[in-house]
């Protein structure tokens, strides 16, 4: 049995192994994306549970960083970055249930597929912004163009990366508020965290009947911190699966791979995003793998695993995470 088959996904899905049926979200049936994520927005698109989706997403930029000439501060209309696809609607869910999304792939889209990694001026993790205000000159802006294939992100003659993509957000919808997309919270939303690639699975806490997920801003490679502010952003052909889990109340995101689980929190400053997601998985062991919550804190202590979403966004991200291998019985 694959590790997809013991999955909580497909344990306590809806979708119980159905037929999926695979919907296709291309730039043409999307039409207008969106920069905010949150309860107003149409609906493009309504599956059910266990179904897949070929979704066609631009990069964070919206294509309008076309050279390296094309200044960010030139072509952008801050805060319109970051389109996101959808709000998808899923048959069946309601507040107090859970939305797992299952990153089936991520393809480089295009017939030229480049990407694009930027320094914007007041943006970055090493730069003075509007939330760390210093009487300094900003550091200059600079746009480097990328060639990106599935064997690799070409960044210079001297130097190959590995393709390694991720979704930098996704999320289901806030029940009241609607969030710009560049900033995490307990919807999920901007988190640019690695582990976030094909062949993990994200849950999500669904606050609004039909949960309207969201989802975008596709990495082709991506450090941890994602320091300078942008990853190496570019527009992907993403196939995912979305299955539904009732009545499993959770605070924030949480992620799943083959080897570890995972939870994740987002605040500012970057030691409380640490420490939401330490609570929240150590409340996990204790209440779903029959740990003692005392144990699990000490154990964790030994053993824990921690990852750095964004270093640059409005709120930090960081996952918390523990191997598999010390959750058996």
């Amino acid at each position: 049995m694959s590790w997809l088959e013991q999955s909580i996904m497909r344990q306590r899905g809806v979708a119980q192994g159905r037929q999926a049926v695979t919907h296709e979200l291309t730039e043409a049936k999307q039409g207008n994306y969106h920069y905010t994520i949150g309860p107003y927005s149409q609906p493009v698109l309504s599956v059910k549970p266990g179904d897949r989706i070929i979704v066609e997403t631009r990069d964070a930029f919206e294509g309008k960083v076309k050279t390296e000439q094309d200044l960010p501060s030139k072509v952008l209309t801050m805060p319109f970055v970051n389109p996101q696809n959808g709000p998808i609607m899923v048959e069946g869910a309601q507040p107090g249930d859970v939305i797992a999304v299952y990153i089936e792939s991520i393809a480089p889209r295009g017939p030229n597929p480049r990407g694009t990694c930027a320094m914007i001026p007041e943006f970055g993790a090493l730069s003075a912004t509007m939330f760390t205000s210093l009487l300094t000159q900003p550091l200059p802006e600079i746009v480097r163009k990328i060639d990106v294939d599935e064997k690799g992100v070409y960044w210079s003659k001297r130097v190959t990366l590995p393709y390694k993509p991720h979704i930098g957000t996704l999320s289901c919808s806030p029940m009241l508020d609607s969030i710009n997309t560049l900033t995490p919270d307990t919807h999920g939303g901007n988190m640019d965290l690695p582990d976030m690639g094909p062949g993990s699975i994200t849950y999500l806490p669904v606050c609004t009947d039909g949960a309207r997920v969201f989802i975008g801003d596709a990495h082709a490679c991506q450090g941890d911190g994602e320091v300078c502010g942008t990853a190496v952003e570019f527009q992907s052909t993403t196939t995912i699966q979305v299955d539904l889990i009732k009545n499993w109340a959770i605070n924030w995101p949480r992620l799943e791979t083959e080897e570890m689980i995972m939870t994740i929190g987002s605040a500012r400053p970057l030691e409380d995003a640490t420490r939401i997601a330490y609570k929240d998985l150590v409340l996990w062991m204790e209440a779903e793998f029959g740990f003692d919550r005392w144990d699990a804190y000490m154990m964790l202590s030994q053993c824990g695993k921690v990852r750095l979403g964004n270093f640059v966004d409005p709120k930090y991200t960081v996952g918390a995470g523990i191997l598999k291998e010390y959750l058996k019985p």
